[in-house]
């Protein structure tokens, strides 16, 4: 038998805001390896300057990953040990560490985990908002065309939505959130994550988006949404009987969605196939 000779691929966590949600086994693990691939490696020489750790640093990051990334399969395969730290939190989610671990992964490269703070899911937990079953959506798309097809299509979801949002998009994001999914939805925001100045507002769509109209957005955000509820599904139902599929379509393609999309939303919508929804469109031609 041939033994393996590769490296492994560790996907190790790092600090959302206070240096101490650094874990031991992080610690441990990021004073072992060889190197250590970082998505800005200004801020990871910060944490190691922190914890006394001497190991080589390379940039890996969303720019120059397809060019680095075989560069770094290479040297796993000649038997070194890397690590790979985002910015903040896990590696892999919202950031290029799950393009890495593609690639070790379809080279036989063993990847493995090295658990610690993320702030999604610290966020949730905080929000007051059901954790039962949520989806994580992170930050929306930049066009408006895309971000309406994305809202659209998930606005019947009874989960609770995960977001991620920048300071400077934060109180046109929530308009939008508001605008499609419903002023009365509960909602939560939370900036500054595990440091000094953590900040948690509660409330619904409509509150959060007056609150932050009076009040200046700073730091980036987690935005957690409560899914659709019975009532307000009930109330849509109520009302179905009353809306033409036609100007259903219409209203979504006027609000920049492709008439492909805007016929799958009204059919889940309208509780209609699609094919129905295709012939009220062609008798209306």
């Amino acid at each position: 038998m041939i033994e393996n000779k590769n490296g492994c691929l560790y996907l190790v966590a790092t600090p959302i805001g206070n240096l101490e949600d650094m874990t031991y086994r992080g610690v441990r693990i990021l004073n072992e390896v060889d190197l250590i691939a970082a998505e800005d490696t200004r801020n990871t020489r910060k944490l190691l300057s922190h914890y006394d750790i001497h190991t080589a640093l390379t940039s890996y990051h969303e720019h120059n990953k397809f060019e680095k990334g075989p560069q770094l399969i290479t040297k796993l395969q000649e038997g070194l040990n890397i690590a790979v730290v985002s910015d903040a939190g896990l590696p892999g989610i919202a950031d290029p560490g799950t393009h890495l671990a593609q690639l070790a992964i379809q080279e036989g490269i063993k990847v493995t985990p090295i658990p610690g703070a993320n702030a999604a899911l610290s966020a949730l937990i905080c929000s007051g908002i059901d954790t039962r079953k949520f989806t994580f959506i992170g930050f929306l798309p930049k066009t408006s065309k895309k971000r309406k097809e994305l809202l659209e299509a998930i606005k019947l979801r009874e989960e609770t939505l995960i977001f991620y949002e920048t300071p400077y998009h934060l109180k046109d994001m929530l308009k939008e959130l508001m605008n499609v999914l419903g002023k009365d939805r509960q909602a939560s925001t939370c900036r500054e994550l595990t440091k000094k100045f953590e900040e948690f507002n509660r409330g619904t769509l409509e509150e959060l988006v007056n609150f932050f109209h009076e009040n200046e957005p700073r730091g980036e955000f987690v935005v957690i949404v409560s899914g659709i509820t019975e009532e307000m599904l009930n109330e849509q139902e109520d009302t179905k009987e009353d809306i033409s599929p036609v100007k259903y379509v219409q209203d979504l393609m006027e609000k920049g969605i492709n008439k492909k999309e805007a016929m799958r939303t009204a059919a889940k919508a309208l509780n209609m196939s699609r094919r129905d929804i295709y012939q009220a469109l062609l008798k209306d031609d």
